[in-house]
């Protein structure tokens, strides 16, 4: 039993690191991907909610300097990051399903949110941003590195996810 306890115990931090991941980048000839996770105690719709409504953005997401136009279906967006801030980002709203995966991008890469809901009231958040193309290479080096802001932008839609929940309880 003691044996069975400690490998419980040893096994516990793995199963966490799994859902919990700080934002890393992988880079590859024509392409750069970003990826960030994290565990979120509040249901998908709250999450989703968030995710999907442009005008509040600002207010909850310390990497976003302002979003136009309707998250939604097909819609286009005009996104302004803290990234860059003198550039406006001209997205596509590719893939929608509501509650679970969203995708948007433009001709040089796409943002994908993923929503695995656990159970119990707990769903992991999961964003990846592949850019790249055969033009790529000759643009890498001007691209600023994505894994604080992705850390800051899962941080930030943990912490008003979970605040809604509370305040819901």
């Amino acid at each position: 039993m003691k044996k069975l306890l400690m490998l419980l115990l040893m096994a516990t931090p793995m199963i966490i690191s799994a859902q919990e991941s700080p934002a890393f980048t992988t880079r590859k000839t024509f392409s750069r991907t970003t990826s960030v996770s994290t565990m979120i105690k509040a249901d998908p719709a709250v999450i989703w909610a968030l995710l999907t409504n442009a005008v509040d953005y600002k207010r909850w997401n310390s990497t976003v300097i302002s979003i136009e136009g309707d998250i939604a279906p097909g819609e286009k967006i005009r996104l302004k990051s803290t990234l860059d801030p003198k550039r406006t980002f001209k997205l596509k709203v590719k893939t929608f399903e509501s509650e679970k995966r969203m995708v948007w991008g433009d001709s040089k890469g796409n943002r994908t949110y993923l929503l695995t809901d656990k159970g119990n009231g707990m769903v992991v958040f999961s964003m990846t941003e592949k850019i790249g193309g055969l033009m790529f290479p000759l643009y890498a080096k001007y691209l600023p590195p994505f894994d604080a802001t992705f850390d800051r932008f899962a941080a930030d839609l943990k912490q008003e996810a979970e605040r809604i929940s509370r305040n819901d309880e």
